[in-house]
């Protein structure tokens, strides 16, 4: 098997993920000759063109450039969202080519430095962006894989050669998160999902537990109260807890009203009064607990969390504002777990108590669908009016007799909702007075975000 310091060539099998994106930024940074295939071209493959990636969209062994076959001077890199029966994988494979998953890659690149970690079925990308801005605003720095584009800095890949730290968030799909080797590491629910890959609740814990024997000695755990998870750590682990208001990280004396989130935030050896948050929205509390937690103890000092803390400001469809004015509020919102739909919505609610939500969602995945159509419905149902869309299949096959009517007809009795395409969306919208929208979903919906507030608001003009 080759280095990554020998390799000249990199290939990206599934180039246009938000993970993979990130290693085709640091390869090509580190001067390496960069190439892939992705199923559909996006923003953020063309994004990767520009930067200097040969990114092509059609199944084709014939399109793979010829700086990369080379089996002695390229590394092959695949998300495992691809089929195994992909021609362009098969080739490598079957000419003695180093092929790896994303993960293991990432394992690799970090495992010399100290990764601090954020791991979890949700919070873990606006975490991991937080606790990334709160080290790259300080004395301390960092490098930052992260699983979504950071409104500060416009990238997922962010890099410090001088700083020992880097920030990695801790995907469980398919068990990617057991080749990391945390330092620190925070865990911020496990809330089941991934049921095609893990087969059972039981099964999605026992990976965690096996993750969190992963951490180095010297370092430390940080976990949510109240988690279904039995740690399993080495010798000279720390272990914490955080929550809202209890744990050993926690919050106090929080202030929410005029747009703004205050709040206290409490460490086993400081007191940090008057925190803000950049993102006022309430699930923000929790993670911002968790991220300072993370980097006090990386070393940033209190005046320096203070400060950048006021400064985050988000990830995209993390909770995304696209539009706030009087007449209406459009968030875009990444949710595709029921318990993150729940959090979001709650949320919102919050914020926007007089204003009438609408809820637009696109489920992801058959699969997920199949286990937690329930789950999804009663999150669901806490919106005023539901609007759901085809299932995005992403990496799966349909699933006979799944579909999003079985959200629809789980939904609470007497809500108004409606099943409807993803081109007829603009024409129902239009017909409504839409004060407050959240489109959910990890699919792709949110590119479609600007047509649709444009569709809200045509009664107005």
């Amino acid at each position: 098997m080759i280095t990554i310091e020998e390799t000249k060539a990199v290939y990206f099998v599934g180039a246009g993920g938000i993970g993979m994106s990130a290693l085709i930024r640091y390869f090509l940074q580190c001067g390496r000759q960069v190439a892939g295939y992705d199923r559909t071209p996006t923003p953020l493959t063309a994004q990767l063109q520009a930067e200097g990636a040969q990114i092509h969209y059609e199944e084709d062994v014939a399109l793979i450039p010829d700086c990369c076959r080379d089996a002695q001077t390229t590394l092959v890199v695949y998300t495992p969202a691809i089929p195994t029966q992909h021609a362009e994988l098969q080739y490598f494979r079957a000419h003695g080519f180093c092929v790896l998953k994303r993960a293991q890659v990432l394992g690799l690149i970090t495992r010399s430095s100290r990764g601090v970690c954020v791991a979890g079925t949700h919070g873990k990308t606006t975490t991991s962006t937080l606790t990334a801005h709160l080290l790259r605003q300080s004395h301390v720095g960092c490098t930052a894989f992260l699983g979504g584009i950071s409104n500060n800095y416009g990238t997922n890949l962010l890099t410090d050669e001088q700083s020992p730290y880097t920030v990695i968030e801790a995907d469980e799909y398919d068990r990617s998160f057991h080749w990391l080797s945390p330092w620190l590491s925070v865990v911020t629910a496990t809330d089941p999902d991934h049921l095609d890959i893990y087969g059972t609740k039981e099964a999605y814990l026992e990976s965690f537990r096996h993750y969190t024997g992963l951490i180095q000695p010297g370092g430390a755990l940080i976990v949510h109260r109240g988690l279904e998870l039995q740690p399993c750590l080495q010798p000279g682990v720390r272990f914490y807890t955080y929550d809202r208001e209890e744990g050993d990280f926690h919050a106090k004396n929080i202030r929410i009203g005029g747009g703004e989130i205050v709040m206290d935030w409490v460490a086993p050896d400081i007191r940090i009064a008057d925190v803000k948050l950049g993102v006022p929205v309430d699930i923000n509390i929790e993670n911002g607990i968790a991220a300072m937690a993370l980097a006090h103890l990386c070393g940033v000092t209190d005046q320096e969390l203070k400060a950048a803390m006021e400064t985050f400001s988000g990830v995209e469809r993390r909770f995304d504002f696209r539009l706030k004015s009087d007449r209406l509020t459009v968030v875009s919102d990444y949710a595709h777990h029921p318990a993150e739909i729940d959090r979001s919505l709650r949320s919102l609610r919050r914020l926007y108590p007089e204003r009438r939500l609408t809820a637009l969602f696109q489920p992801h995945l058959y699969s997920r669908t199949r286990d937690f159509y329930t789950d999804f419905a009663k999150s669901l149902s806490l919106a005023d009016e539901v609007i759901l869309t085809e299932i995005y299949p992403a990496r799966e096959e349909p699933i006979p007799g799944v579909s999003s009517r079985l959200i629809y007809d789980a939904l609470r009795p007497g809500i108004r909702k409606d099943i409807c395409l993803k081109e007829e969306l603009s024409g129902l919208l239009a017909q409504r007075q839409v004060e407050l929208l959240v489109v959910l979903g990890a699919g792709d919906l949110d590119a479609r975000v600007p047509q649709l507030i444009k569709a809200c608001l045509c009664g107005d003009e």
